[in-house]
């Protein structure tokens, strides 16, 4: 048997079936004790720590102190904050909750209470979301709550200006997310809600930088991802909490959670720290500002933050493997224990993982303090556009880059902290779960391997060098970022089969909930799974999606805006792999056709990019005049010219990689007959030629029928 045979084989393993959860309809579980009295007093009073920070980081930074003009009066001044912390706080355990739900618990009254949780802190966010609205539209227009026409003022700016309409949006569906999660009552039905969940934060990351400003797309970026990363972090743990002191956690089950919830907290950490180092960097305009009032807040934020660091690598010293361990020696013991109706051993681990839990959460709450107070300080830079913008400013928000040498394709950057971050996180779990299986004695081909690290450094390339600086001036430019995208980048990565790879290396659950692993075969088996990955479906997305986004506005807004760039990047990657992996992969999920029927798929597709091609060749009619044709460009072709250009690189740089597809299905095809002839060989071997006798025998047949 191949390597590739035996990756399809141990991919398309059915998995053990899993229990459903369906609130009161199930067995009846050993009662817990109650949960200690300091876990108990330490959620409100990280609650009260965060309201004292809060006030402390205010006063000190004169944040909200009275303002000169159109001051709104002190109920706004300081309600506006007090209310931005709750909503922060009640945020977190709303997405700690329902990632709990998701990826932690087993279906049960753990389920069931983490659900229940996270309605009810949605709910407490839903509160606090309108109670922003109402004083953001306060402070906004510069009134009082009771001075007279402010419910006019206040219905103006919730009809007509964006940053109302946005917060409007935000209440509107937390309203949604709370009845989501005391409705649904499955980890699939808590996986769509905390999706619904994260859209609240990608407004409120598109409302804290102006458009105009520099370094928008990279504050939007990391504004998200320290809204995620804070907000998982903090939230799973105060969740963790919650379950316990609402007795849905016992010994063993707090073992379980706390060691899945330990690589989820050092992601966070890494994506909140280095989320909090790009928005310093952005924002402070060197080390001088160090010494300001927002300086001073953000070296306190970061003390606090090294603490936190501090809490979490205590955790994994001292509790997490030995809590492990205890679950592991004492299973016997453990369902004894639980049948008796006492809690498990390991008292002085559980209590010292409770007092340093404790801890972190008062820490925690400070942090969300301090952070509230940052954010009403002003920074010491502003990051105001130029007095005298270009048009490519006025444009794109970013200079004109020189005109493109073969060297400036390779040293001009334009860092994109959420997807230089993808890039990276994708590198090294790979990379992790390639070593896990060496070091358990399976094998993991090389080429693979390095087919992965090959397509994440070229996809790092595309989405922060020379591609995304010059394809936002050049259509020519935009072209072959896209083409690098659809096409390249997804020939490296289907080779990797990283699918199969992680159902390989990914450990199953025994327990009911769904894990990282459960969840991708949940999503390999779904119907949308097995639809986008059907051949034909996938050709249509590969080459419609194409005229479908070029001719259409879907274009001019993956130019104009941060989060279209984005979703252009995701779509255009996976609709690339998609086809790819129809063709010539070996993860699970298409139903891949006769190696015959793949070829005119994909010559049918070579010929669509070819018709693609040709139209831009010889169109005379600029896309998106008003983006490329007011450049302001000193160097290069006309705009037309260059769209023309891009036209060529669509026809033939396209075509390279379809020619690379037909080669490896052409080999695939040969080492398929191949492996035929060589069963067929042994079969003959094994039992004689059989249908070769019988052939002969025909034959034997009609010659004496002839002969007679």
């Amino acid at each position: 048997m191949t390597a590739g045979q035996q990756d399809r084989t141990r991919a398309s393993r059915p998995s053990t079936p899993r229990p459903t959860s369906a609130r009161g309809a199930r067995t009846p579980e050993a009662p817990v004790p109650a949960a200690p009295r300091s876990l108990t007093w330490s959620l409100p009073l990280a609650v009260l720590v965060a309201l004292v920070a809060l006030a402390v980081g205010g006063v000190f930074s004169a944040a909200f102190a009275s303002q000169l003009l159109q001051d709104p009066g002190t109920a706004v001044r300081w309600g506006l904050p007090l209310t931005t912390v709750l909503t922060e706080l009640s945020l977190a355990v709303t997405l700690g909750s329902l990632m709990l739900a998701v990826f932690v618990v087993r279906p049960g009254r753990a389920l069931d209470t983490a659900l229940s949780t996270a309605g009810a802190a949605a709910g407490v966010w839903a509160v606090c979301a309108l109670a922003r609205v109402v004083l953001t539209g306060a402070n906004t227009v510069g009134l009082t709550l009771t001075a007279d026409g402010f419910g006019e003022q206040l219905g103006v700016y919730l009809t007509q200006i964006p940053s109302g309409r946005a917060l409007l949006a935000i209440a509107v569906i937390v309203a949604v997310v709370a009845v989501l999660a005391l409705l649904v009552a499955t980890p699939t039905g808590a996986a769509w809600t905390l999706v619904l969940a994260l859209v609240p934060l990608v407004i409120q990351s598109l409302m804290g930088h102006a458009s105009g400003s520099t370094s928008h797309e990279l504050a939007v970026s990391s504004m998200f991802m320290h809204l995620v990363g804070a907000g998982v972090w903090i939230g799973m743990l105060a969740s963790i909490a919650l379950l316990r002191v609402r007795r849905a956690l016992d010994g063993e089950a707090l073992a379980v959670t706390v060691s899945r919830f330990s690589p989820v907290a050092s992601w966070c950490f890494v994506l909140v720290a280095l989320s909090g180092l790009v928005n310093a960097v952005v924002r402070l305009g060197g080390w001088s500002g160090l010494s300001t009032d927002y300086g001073v807040l953000i070296l306190t934020k970061t003390a606090l933050f090294v603490v936190l660091g501090g809490f979490g690598w205590a955790h994994r010293q001292w509790v997490v493997g030995r809590l492990g361990a205890v679950t592991a020696v004492g299973a016997t013991a453990t369902k004894a224990a639980r049948a008796g109706g006492a809690a498990p051993a390991a008292p002085k681990t559980t209590a010292l993982f409770w007092r340093l839990a404790s801890a972190e959460l008062l820490v925690m709450g400070a942090v969300s303090g301090v952070a509230v107070a940052l954010g009403g300080t002003n920074p010491p830079d502003d990051n105001a556009p130029p007095s005298a913008p270009s048009p490519a400013y006025l444009i794109t928000g970013h200079e004109l880059p020189p005109e493109p040498t073969f060297a400036r394709w390779f040293t001009e950057w334009r860092w994109d902290v959420l997807l230089g971050f993808a890039c990276a996180a994708g590198l090294v779990v790979y990379l992790r779960w390639a070593l896990r299986l060496r070091r358990r004695g399976d094998s993991w081909s090389v080429f693979r391997t390095l087919s992965w690290v090959v397509g994440m450094v070229v996809m790092f390339w595309v989405t922060n060098g020379g591609p995304v600086v010059y394809g936002a001036v050049l259509f020519s430019a935009h072209m072959l970022q896209h083409m690098i995208l659809a096409m390249v980048v997804p020939i490296f990565l289907v080779c990797a089969a990283p699918m199969t790879l992680a159902l390989r290396a990914l450990p199953p659950r025994k327990d009911g909930s769904r894990g990282p692993r459960e969840w991708l075969l949940v999503i390999i088996h779904s119907h949308y799974g097995r639809f986008f990955a059907h051949p034909i479906v996938a050709a249509l997305n590969f080459a419609g999606s194409m005229v479908i986004f070029y001719y259409t506005p879907a274009f001019e807004y993956a130019l104009s805006t941060h989060i279209g760039h984005i979703l252009m990047t995701v779509h255009f990657t996976m609709a690339g792999y998609f086809f790819a992996n129809a063709l010539i992969g070996i993860d699970p999920g298409p139903s891949r056709p006769p190696h015959a029927q793949r070829l005119l798929l994909l010559l049918a597709t070579m010929a669509f990019h070819a018709f693609f091609g040709v139209t831009l060749m010889s169109g005379e009619i600029l896309m998106v005049p008003e983006w490329f044709g007011l450049m302001g460009r000193p160097w290069g072709d006309t705009a037309l010219a260059d769209q023309q250009t891009g036209g060529g690189i669509a026809w033939g740089v396209g075509e390279i990689p379809t020619v690379l597809l037909a080669v490896f299905v052409a080999l695939s095809w040969s080492r398929d007959d191949a492996r035929v002839a060589k069963r067929r060989d042994r079969k003959v071997d094994r039992d004689g030629d059989v249908e070769m006798d019988e052939y002969n025998q025909m034959l034997s047949r009609l010659a004496d029928r002839d002969g007679r």
